[in-house]
């Protein structure tokens, strides 16, 4: 293996830096590749610990803010419904339910209404949503004030030219052990969100999402052993700044009674994910890594490749700011009801969206049933009124004719 990276100098490192170069510090002095492997136990531990949390802490939290789970009609049972539901399709089109009114013996509106009420099974409760993102939330405001410690005192914070400069050979006065340990953290917890990713909430960003765990893993791995520490840290910090707030927008959404709290942590958000990664990203750290590190050593294929994977993670930022904007336009028009990304499935419910139909059409059918009966009872009513209406002035207008002929 390192006879293999010794003939890989002008690959992963500047021209005229050899690896021999970075022999000249300690092995405690600069990253090494094996580091890295601590990053999986990391994120096994991450995975354990975040099941004890979302089992032990986030249900009393739940709790406190009044979270509380829809009340959901269940799907009668259905043996071939349920078969078609799993295996074929869970939106059967027009020509389908009618195949499957034949084999049920089902009328249209009941086997949409079985299909409508099987996806509602599926979809996941107020609860568990709550606790994925009181998870997050604990994270990213724990990492952000030890990444803000940690870095604060440092000369790069304040001037991004010193993030390149002796590079690649900066000791370890720069690389300090709370560095290390904030790297290997960051990487370990999105290597867990990349593991559960299958098993988590799925939303309409499913693919962005697994995009972005990958670029990032990849951003935080080859900026580590590239060197890059002083530059990752930075991206880092930036991202975990408005993560915070979007997931704890998302905790007070699922509570009860949190609307304006909601509604503020959500314009807050906005604004700092806006000014973070669609202006501070671009114009600060791509700016930097493009520009500013030019002035210290010439491209090579590691400079195309870092700066590469921080174009896909701001060709996300934008998506997703699209999102953002769209929110912000249904909330000016007064309709925000829910997170564009985080309270959606991946699939688009025709009829999903509405607060509560889709769980009481059982309940509604019902309801229009005695809607019926009373519209009935009442026109009865009314016209019985009439009638004697009616004969009363009839038999008063009979009894001044006789008055008038006595």
């Amino acid at each position: 293996m390192q006879n293999l990276l010794l003939g890989l100098d002008d690959f992963w490192l500047p021209p005229g830096v050899t690896w021999k170069d970075m022999e000249q510090l300690s092995s405690s002095d600069r990253p090494q590749p094996l580091d890295l492997l601590i990053s999986l136990p990391l994120a096994l531990a991450f995975i354990a610990l975040r099941y004890l949390f979302e089992r032990f802490c986030a249900p009393p939290m739940g709790r406190c803010l009044g979270v509380r789970n829809r009340i959901q009609v269940t799907a009668a049972p259905s043996p071939k419904l349920e078969s078609y539901y799993t295996q074929r399709s869970r939106r059967p089109s027009q020509s389908e339910v009618i195949s499957l009114m034949s084999q049920c013996g089902k009328t249209q509106r009941q086997i949409e209404m079985w299909f409508r009420l099987r996806r509602n099974q599926d979809r996941p409760c107020r609860t568990k949503k709550f606790g994925e993102a009181a998870w997050r939330f604990f994270f990213y405001i724990s990492a952000f004030m030890a990444g803000l410690t940690c870095l604060i005192d440092r000369p790069w914070f304040w001037d991004l030219r010193e993030c390149w400069r002796q590079y690649p050979i900066q000791v370890k006065l720069y690389f300090s052990l709370a560095h290390y340990w904030y790297y290997m953290l960051e990487l370990g917890f999105y290597g867990s969100l990349l593991l559960r990713i299958s098993v988590d909430i799925k939303r309409k960003d499913f693919k962005e999402q697994v995009v972005h765990h990958l670029a990032t893993i990849f951003l935080l791995s080859f900026s580590y052993c590239a060197n890059y520490v002083r530059i990752g840290t930075l991206v880092v910090l930036l991202h975990d700044s408005s993560d915070i707030l979007l997931e704890s927008a998302k905790m007070f959404n699922y509570g009860t009674g949190w609307r304006k709290t909601c509604d503020a942590l959500f314009i807050v958000f906005a604004a700092i994910f806006l000014v973070t990664r669609l202006v501070i990203f671009p114009s600060k750290i791509i700016h930097t890594t493009l520009v500013l590190s030019m002035e210290v050593f010439e491209p090579f294929f590691g400079y195309y490749f870092f700066n590469v994977l921080l174009m896909v993670l701001q060709a996300l930022h934008v998506f997703w700011a699209g999102l953002i904007l769209r929110m912000i336009y249904k909330f000016l028009k007064g309709k925000l009801e829910k997170d564009e990304r985080s309270d959606e499935e991946s699939e688009l419910e025709e009829e999903g969206d509405d607060k509560e139909g889709e769980e009481n059409m059982d309940q509604d059918d019902f309801c229009w049933e005695r809607s019926k009966d009373s519209l009935n009872s009442k026109l009865s009513m009314l016209t019985n009124s009439c009638v004697l209406n009616n004969l009363t002035n009839h038999r008063a207008s009979v009894a001044d004719r006789m008055r008038k002929a006595q």
